[in-house]
């Protein structure tokens, strides 16, 4: 089991940690719903830093970025971020990922920490154009600070002007005392803020200052729990539960990040399945009566016929009832079909919704 460079910290703070993708993470502190409302109406921070990050460089980094990449990286500039995903061979999804220019020819790939491995293997195994290629995961660490008073809390550590820093924009500069930092205006909580990268042996001093500073904002520490219920609110997909090697980009409701201007992994045959539809698309749902729906619950017909499965499901802290994300068949997509959840030997009613959940 991996620990990050502050482990030791969430332990003093009394979190309650468990394994996640081989590393032992802070899963809560306080308690879900608490460290959830911060985040929506305050200030909260997440230690994130079991996320990998590859450095991609020189003169073919772009050429390679392009070929494994469903989004068009050529539209970045230095400062910008774009959210994409990585098509395997067989009409799956390796993994999603955040991809920044950093300078004219290097650019940092974020990807999943349960993944990192595998798509450092995949990235390697398309790199045959020479592009240098560098692990950093081990070196680095990641803050997310995220909610409505992150950018009022976080500006006295910085000299850069927070509020100019737009979605999906960040700057690399001073913050907490350290220089070389990437502040960047991205987050998966829907309730704007920053992460924070920054090395190993600097994230004691960033996670201190960054508390120092909050203090006044009502800033706390948040565990992944309360991660799971904020991005789920925002119909964020997670993989391993709402997005994996079986399911395209398309059935997902990722045709935003999938551009056919370019060739990449497998982008004829997700072409095609554009051009002649999808049979079965990611769906948004509302319980209508009590009941908090679960991954790997069975979705069932009007007459109880399973037609998919729920990939991501919680009780939403915002909304007071039971929301879900899962697969099924398009004729069943649309917003206000009716499905029902089967939750243990009942059949409950729900909703197909349009995201986000969660309005803000």
């Amino acid at each position: 089991m991996k620990n990050t460079a502050l482990t030791a910290t969430h332990e003093a703070l009394g979190a309650k940690m468990v394994p996640f993708a081989g590393f032992n993470m802070p899963v809560q502190y306080e308690g879900v719903n608490i460290e959830h409302e911060t985040v929506r109406k305050a200030v909260g921070v997440f230690d994130v830093s079991h996320m990998g990050e590859f450095l991609i460089e020189g003169p073919h980094a772009l050429e390679l970025i392009q070929k494994v990449s469903s989004n068009d990286a050529s539209k970045l500039a230095i400062g910008k971020a774009q959210y994409s995903c990585m098509p395997n061979d067989d009409g799956g999804i390796v993994d999603d990922l955040i991809i920044y220019q950093l300078k004219e020819e290097t650019y940092l790939l974020v990807v999943n920490a349960s993944n990192i491995e595998k798509d450092w293997n995949w990235i390697s195994s398309k790199n045959d154009v020479g592009a240098e290629m560098r692990n950093l995961s081990d070196n680095y660490s990641l803050l997310a600070i995220q909610g409505p008073k992150a950018v009022e809390a976080m500006q006295s550590l910085t000299s850069h002007d927070l509020s100019e820093i737009k979605f999906y924009n960040f700057v690399v500069g001073d913050f907490a005392g350290v220089e070389n930092i990437i502040i960047s205006a991205t987050g998966y909580t829907g309730s704007g803020g920053f992460e924070i990268y920054c090395k190993n042996d600097e994230v004691q001093q960033v996670w201190d200052k960054v508390f120092e500073a909050g203090a006044d904002y009502g800033i706390k520490p948040i565990g992944l729990a309360a991660r799971d219920t904020l991005r789920l609110e925002m119909g964020y997909c997670l993989y391993g539960n709402d997005i994996n090697d079986t399911t395209s980009p398309l059935e997902a409701g990722l045709g935003w990040i999938t551009k056919f201007t370019k060739d990449f992994t497998n982008s004829e045959a997700l072409k095609q399945q554009k051009e002649e539809g999808v049979q079965r698309k990611l769906v948004a749902f509302e319980l209508d009566e009590r009941g908090i729906p679960r991954q790997g619950y069975d979705i069932v017909d009007t007459e109880g016929n399973v037609i998919g499965q729920v990939t991501s499901g919680t009780m939403s802290p915002s909304l007071g009832k039971g929301i879900g994300l899962g697969y099924v068949p398009t004729a069943l997509a649309g917003v206000d079909n009716k499905i029902h959840i089967q939750i243990r030997k009942n059949a409950i009613p729900a909703t197909v919704v349009k995201l986000p959940f969660y309005k803000g």
